[in-house]
């Protein structure tokens, strides 16, 4: 979440409009299965249509990690801020905000699985919807937006050899969602983030794209999202 200017502090908090929006997913929402590591505080929704209704959907969850879940204060659990981020947090401004911007801000101290779980519904099929596409395109958006400077890039570097590609997509592999394994697919190539996805039973495709340092924290199971 960004913000700009002065919000009251009765400003609505944003989750609540796109908890109405993902409401409309024509299909279950996946995310992390509950780990002592995880926290869900935020997802992002984006969807294509026209006149004639909804094209395509995607909800993609973030979610707070704690290296040490046991005890939430001890230093290691902090990430690594650049002096701006530091500066965003600790400087509080002579205004009330609202609670959840409090909250929002406080979070920012500690790592984010930034839009890790990625369900995305379409109403056709076409060559983007394929489960490759999307693996492929799910990690190029967070290397892009998590990697840019370790892998040298501009903000249109699109076309980049740094980003991963279908050709290095991997089959075969097993996927837990709700307690049953899919077959599916993995990128386990790239130097700075480790994706997997499979399509889905209740159709569309779930792909996971998380930082390789952040791994060994996690188990990768996933469940659906509770509805609301």
């Amino acid at each position: 979440m960004q913000f700009t200017g002065v919000l009251p502090e009765d400003a609505p908090d944003p989750r609540l409009e796109r908890e109405q929006l993902v409401k409309t997913m024509p299909i279950p929402v996946m995310e992390f299965a509950p780990q002592a590591a995880l926290e869900f505080p935020d997802f992002s929704v984006t969807t294509t249509g026209n006149g004639s209704g909804l094209d395509e959907m995607s909800v993609s969850i973030s979610a707070t990690l704690w290296r040490n879940p046991v005890d939430k204060s001890d230093p290691v659990n902090l990430a690594e801020l650049d002096d701006t981020t530091r500066r965003s947090i600790e400087e509080i401004p002579p205004w009330p905000r609202p609670a959840w911007l409090i909250e929002h801000v406080e979070r920012m101290r500690y790592p984010v699985l930034m839009e890790a779980v990625q369900t995305t519904w379409q109403r056709q099929d076409s060559e983007r919807s394929t489960l490759d596409a999307r693996l492929v395109h799910h990690a190029n958006h967070i290397l892009m937006n998590q990697f840019r400077d370790e892998l040298g890039l501009g903000v249109h570097d699109w076309d980049s050899p740094a980003f991963t590609s279908e050709r290095v997509v991997r089959h075969g592999v097993q996927v837990l969602i709700d307690g049953a394994c899919l077959s599916g697919a993995e990128i386990d190539t790239d130097p700075f983030v480790y994706a997997v996805g499979a399509k889905l039973p209740t159709g569309g495709t779930l792909t996971v794209v998380v930082p390789r340092e952040h791994l060994p924290h996690l188990t990768l199971e996933f469940v659906q999202r509770p509805s609301t």
